[in-house]
């Protein structure tokens, strides 16, 4: 792999750090098998306040991401086990976290391969650690969330993301983290179409991609938890053979 430009930074960002210290540190996951810039990208990041995960090959990330998952990913394409492209692909299945390549690939078709499997930044080996970070801050600026998305109402009940937790008209719903990790997949993506694959893949794992029968069974139980008429579910919806999705305003004639 070609090496990078991993001196440390000239610049110090007190005040992102600062500010990062009083919030929830964000979570980076760094994917690439060049082990000296995996560990010099770890000390970099970790000294700026950031949480750092780090993995070798594109499996390993898999398992990483779906354990927890990242508020930003950065990404080498040439790993030894998986195309960079089908990680981003992967992981594009059900996050919606920025994701920065780094590659020694410097022609536009393997630019244009990243982009559009769902990478949001490119940045070709070497490069300078200050444009790095730079590329880091901004594309974390644009994937901030606004308030407004931080809870989720429906009829029948009301999901919190900062709190992790879920209310009904009767109270607080205790949900285990299979659970919880299951609702909030579909709650971010609510009204859309997530498919049986996506939802293994996040909440348990590439090793668990046919496991089927785990979805039929923890969404039987949060119908049982939420749903007005477990029976008759009118927000958590089966696309037979496909998928799940969450409906927050649904048809009351819908089953």
């Amino acid at each position: 792999m070609t090496s990078s430009r991993i001196g440390p930074s000239d610049h110090q960002h007190r005040e992102d750090e600062q500010h990062r210290e009083e919030e929830t540190p964000t979570r980076v996951l760094v994917i690439d098998d060049d082990r000296q810039l995996l560990r010099a990208l770890r000390i970099t990041l970790a000294a700026r306040g950031y949480q750092v995960d780090t993995a070798a090959d594109g499996t390993t990330a898999l398992v990483a991401a779906s354990r927890n998952p990242p508020d930003l990913v950065i990404l080498d394409l040439g790993l030894p086990d998986l195309d960079g492209v089908a990680v981003v692909e992967a992981l594009r299945g059900w996050s919606t976290a920025p994701i920065i390549v780094l590659s020694a690939r410097h022609s536009e078709h393997a630019k244009v391969d990243a982009l559009d499997a769902g990478a949001d930044d490119y940045v070709t080996k070497p490069f300078g650690m200050d444009e790095l970070l730079a590329r880091i801050r901004a594309a974390l600026r644009r994937a901030t969330p606004g308030t407004d998305k931080a809870i989720l109402t429906t009829a029948a009940f009301t999901i919190d993301f900062a709190a992790r937790q879920v209310t009904t008209t009767t109270g607080h719903v205790r949900l285990t983290p299979t659970e919880w990790h299951l609702l909030e997949v579909l709650a971010r993506d609510h009204g859309k179409l997530v498919t049986q694959q996506q939802l293994l893949l996040q909440v348990w794992g590439p090793a668990y991609t046919t496991e089927t029968n785990y979805l039929r069974v923890h969404l039987a139980n949060l119908r049982r938890k939420l749903e007005p008429d477990p029976a008759r579910p009118h927000y958590l919806i089966t696309e037979p053979g496909i998928g799940y999705r969450l409906d927050i305003q649904p048809n009351q004639d819908q089953t």
